[in-house]
């Protein structure tokens, strides 16, 4: 006779590696179909730029513009809205981001008639077959409206700004983003780009000696904006040690200012630089120690305790709202 226990133990080992399989296939399905973006760009406009008058882009007839909503599915409003642009079948190109909370998320808001100003000067000041060099991103939007020679051409992602709740879905915001704007960067474009990311750390001689390595023989500009801070200190924390904050812009300048000055001074920061963001906010950069703010990139933006004026490396051309234009002296021979 067989007893009842022993037919309940070939029962639960069955019940245990049925379970095991359910239990690896569930794992596997994580693996392949791993959680999305948590946002969507979801289009809401597009066409040519009379469509988007308020954008001032008639000295570019020849653009289709799209704006976008960025959209988190529990969130009810838009946290950032987007507009973006590109000739015929190109790779759009980020041309005004305006975020709607109080955290930066994937990029930084910026004025875009500083842009398309930046951008006449530089027509203006530098030869055509002249290389450009700045961060990716302005890169790409210099190349977009002028045509200018620049060394990044296509977009390289780095840093991904992203909070961190998001960090699980890391990678799928990665793939994401590279579906959504396209245009790869190369192996070799993503190495000259951790190497420009060098000379911007660097002491502002060693830099432009980097600079110049980058470019060769040829004539070249830097252009640098504000907003470079925050990307390099996120890319570079242990070199450049940079914090921000968004303060209320009141009618009483001199508040803001000794208020900034106080607020540095409790939190141990050394310097800061400001951007307008709009007429009612100001950001403001915060450099804790002389190690950062003696970097070419602090040395080319206003701090409190630094001048563009005064940087000897490089040669000051030009600078509109938060973009600087920089000449890169051939003198600065590339050895490092």
């Amino acid at each position: 006779m067989v007893r009842p226990g022993n037919k309940l133990l070939p029962a639960l080992g069955i019940l245990l590696v049925t379970g095991g399989f359910l239990l690896l296939a569930w794992f596997a399905y994580l693996w392949f179909n791993p959680k999305p973006s948590p946002y969507q760009y979801q289009l809401v406009t597009e066409g040519g730029v009379d469509k988007f008058a308020n954008m001032r882009l008639d000295a570019w007839p020849d653009l289709n513009i799209r704006k976008y909503e960025v959209k988190v599915p529990e969130v009810d409003n838009p946290i950032a809205i987007v507009h973006t642009a590109n000739r015929g079948t190109g790779a759009p190109v980020l041309m005004t981001w305006e975020g709607r909370i109080s955290e930066p998320i994937l990029a930084l808001d910026g004025k875009l008639s500083e842009l398309t100003t930046i951008a006449g000067a530089i027509a203006k000041h530098a030869p055509k077959d002249a290389l450009i060099l700045s961060w990716w991103d302005t890169s790409r939007q210099l190349k977009l409206l002028i045509g200018s020679d620049t060394l990044f051409s296509n977009r390289v992602g780095e840093p991904l700004i992203i909070p961190p709740q998001w960090n699980e879905r890391r990678d799928a915001i990665i793939k994401y983003e590279d579906k959504f704007w396209g245009a790869p960067a190369s192996a070799d474009e993503r190495q000259k780009f951790q190497r420009f990311a060098d000379a911007m750390v660097a002491e502002p001689d060693a830099g432009a000696k980097i600079l110049r390595e980058l470019a060769g023989p040829r004539e070249a500009f830097l252009v640098v904006h504000v907003t470079d801070l925050y990307k390099l200190g996120l890319m570079r924390p242990a070199h450049f040690d940079m914090a921000y904050k968004v303060f209320p812009m009141g009618g009483n300048m001199h508040g803001l200012i000794g208020y900034l000055k106080s607020w540095m001074q409790d939190n141990k920061y050394e310097t800061y630089a400001l951007q307008s963001i709009s007429d009612s906010e100001v950001r403001a950069y915060f450099l804790r120690d002389a190690k950062s703010t003696n970097t070419l990139m602090a040395q080319t933006l206003p701090f409190t305790n630094t001048q563009p004026l005064d940087i000897s490396a490089l040669d000051l051309v030009y600078q509109h709202g938060g973009y600087w234009l920089y000449r890169v002296p051939i003198a600065a021979a590339a050895t490092n």
